[in-house]
């Protein structure tokens, strides 16, 4: 198993580097120490085989059969506790993203819960307003502080705005399929409802935002009709299904001809990364079979499509009406 494990370390070794000195750094340890691992006079501990892994990017299921065939490994997102982190995840997912889009056979499939975050990263208060949400919930400061949305959006960094938008911009290159339902967008109503009846958003911020929902809305409706990305210079394919059957769980999944991926979300933005194969293929598995119990929106008929995206709005312009009367009734 170690030699296996070494062969395949050194496989992915600059060639400009000694591979020895590469372990023994690693690993902090001497150069005859990293020597005797190399050529298996001294077997490694599980610590340092985690270790090179994690360092070297490799995925232990990829090589060895871990654990009873229910055991895989998953990767663990960096946590996110502040503006700066958030920024970094951002960066990230652009890194990640962005081979994608010069694939044609790359898709992403969606499973959404809660409006996917692609639709909330433009230049709108709604994006703004999701960053505001986030950090309370993740920032344990924020959390305790009383900082209204309408002073925390001056203080936003430029530049994490920027990566927000330019993540958004990539997710426009990649064949994409949605599984959406009819409370998909009940979780961002709840998120404006109680904070602003926390009064830490304004009634005016409150309806720029419902505003900007309702935009998401017109944006999402237009791809289904058109069956394509809308500002995608390369045509990347749209279908939205309605899934009535299961409940929606924000779970991603990357498709490529030679690779899959799936996300699963465990907090607000972190997530855990599964690459094993086979559970991969029953996941997609999955998503085939709901596509098959769902209503293809672009398919269905002007009649349902029409039904669907209007129980939105009328959430929305209910939600307009709330924001209103309490304000009329303010005085209580």
């Amino acid at each position: 198993m170690q030699k296996v494990f070494i062969e395949y370390l050194k496989s992915q070794q600059a060639s400009n580097t000694s591979f020895v000195d590469q372990i023994a750094t690693v690993l902090d340890i001497g150069y005859d120490a990293a020597y005797r691992r190399i050529n298996f006079k001294t077997n490694l501990t599980l610590e340092e085989g985690v270790t090179l892994a994690k360092h070297f990017k490799i995925s232990l299921n990829k090589l060895f059969e871990v654990g009873s065939e229910q055991a895989i490994l998953v990767e663990r997102s960096p946590k996110i506790y502040n503006e700066k982190q958030l920024e970094l995840y951002f960066t990230k997912s652009i890194k990640s993203l962005t081979p994608l889009t010069n694939k044609k056979s790359a898709s992403l499939i969606y499973s959404a819960k809660d409006i996917p975050l692609f639709y909330t990263l433009t230049d709108s208060f709604i994006t703004r307003y999701k960053i505001y949400v986030w950090l309370k919930i993740a920032n344990r400061e924020m959390t305790k502080n009383k900082i209204s949305f309408d002073d925390f959006i001056e203080t936003i960094p430029q530049s994490l705005l920027d990566k927000a938008f330019e993540l958004s911009n990539t997710y426009n290159y990649i064949g994409l399929v949605e599984f959406w339902n009819d409370n998909t967008i009940n979780g961002t109503i709840q998120q404006i409802i109680y904070f602003y009846e926390s009064q830490l958003l304004s009634k005016e911020m409150a309806l720029k935002i419902c505003d900007d929902l309702e935009e998401i809305i017109h944006h999402v409706e237009k791809q289904t009709i058109q069956q394509s990305i809308i500002n995608s210079k390369n045509n990347a394919s749209y279908q939205l299904y309605k899934s009535d059957l299961l409940t929606m769980s924000n779970i991603l999944m990357v498709k490529t001809t030679h690779k899959k991926i799936f996300f699963v979300p465990y907090t607000v933005l972190e997530y855990l990364k599964i690459e094993h194969q086979d559970t991969c293929t029953i996941m997609e598995d999955f998503f085939e079979r709901q596509m098959t119990n769902s209503k293809l929106l672009v398919h269905s008929g002007e009649k349902d499509r029409t039904l669907f995206f209007n129980k939105m709005h009328q959430k929305i312009n209910k939600l307009r009406e709330r924001i209103n009367i309490d304000e009329a009734f303010g005085f209580e």
